[in-house]
Formats: structure tokens, C-alpha cells, sequence
């Protein structure tokens, strides 16, 4: 994201968190009717609505525990830090896949509930101001953190949430 899309982000906290429950709660409507079998067919891209949560789940806690609590990178994504520093976002994506897709469902639904909580509730303590801190010193472009938190929560759920439709659409 650049600055040019800076009027986009929210313009408060209250802002924020009213975005992040808006398409939180349509995630969640958009899978809370689906049968078991909806909820494990592969999509198009090989994708399952569960792999898909999975997904959403492990970067937001990334999110949290690397943007807005400071673990190294590759402890917060749990691989070892040479693994990390090999993989692109692609090739992330794959590890975090392996590792999740033969969680069952509920327990992939719970950690996603799990994980949405505790996001909700360090951003509840974290000041607006420190949002929009830029995140890193050396950026250049000066983006604040509030850019990996939209990214990680209402834009990733808006994303998957049309995954997910497409997956149950192409029933």
C-alpha cells in the first residue's frame, strides 16, 4: 500500500475496529451455514473454506505477535529464522497450508475465534497514535503499522471471504 492510499485507512480507532467487525461478521456469516463437506472440498486453487480460515487465522496472529508486539519475524510465523528468510509470501503461504490442512474444522473455526479475540483486545489497549507510528525506521515510504493491521484483518477477510463464495458458489 502506498500513501496515495492513505485517505483509505481509518481515521480512528473507532473507525478501525467498526470496519474489522463489519467483515468480521460477514466472514463469519459466509460460513457459519456450511455442512461439513462445504467446509473441506477443495476450491479451484486447491483451497478448502477451512484452509482458507486456517489461513486468515495464522496471519493475523503473525500480525499480532510480529507488527504490533514485536517477536522476530520467523517466532512469530513459527519456523525457524532460515526458513523465514528464504521464503517469499507465496511460498509462506505453502508452509502455513502444510501445517494446517488436515486440522478438523472446529478446531480451525476455534483458533480463528481464538486469534480474532486476542487481536481485538491488544488493539483495544494500543493507542491510535501508535497505529499510525510508521513501522518500520528505515521505510522510506513511512507507512504506519495500521497498514499491516488493515491488511491482516478487514482487507484479508473481505479477500477471503470471496474466495470462500467462490468455492461455495461453484456448487
Amino acid at each position: 500500500m502506498t500513501n496515495e492510499a492513505a485517505p483509505s485507512l481509518p481515521k480512528d480507532k473507532a473507525d478501525l475496529l467498526a470496519r474489522i467487525q463489519r467483515e468480521w461478521l460477514a466472514l463469519i456469516q459466509a460460513v457459519e451455514s456450511l455442512t461439513p463437506e462445504q467446509m473441506t472440498r477443495p476450491g479451484e486453487g486447491g483451497w478448502s473454506v477451512k484452509d482458507n480460515l486456517a489461513h486468515l487465522a495464522a496471519w493475523e496472529q503473525f500480525m499480532l505477535r510480529y507488527h504490533l508486539q514485536g517477536e522476530p519475524p520467523h517466532a512469530a510465523m513459527e519456523v525457524d529464522e532460515a526458513t523465514y528468510e528464504r521464503l517469499d509470501e507465496d511460498g509462506m503461504n505453502a508452509v502455513l497450508y502444510e501445517r494446517n490442512k488436515d486440522r478438523p474444522v472446529e478446531e480451525v473455526l476455534s483458533s480463528l475465534r481464538r486469534s480474532h479475540a486476542q487481536v481485538l483486545a491488544v488493539l483495544e489497549h494500543t493507542t491510535f497514535a501508535d497505529l499510525t507510528k510508521p513501522r518500520y525506521a528505515d521505510d522510506p515510504k513511512k507507512r504506519p503499522v495500521m497498514e499491516w493491521v488493515t491488511s491482516n484483518t478487514y482487507e484479508h477477510y473481505q479477500e477471503h471471504r470471496r474466495a470462500i463464495g467462490a468455492i461455495v458458489g461453484a456448487e
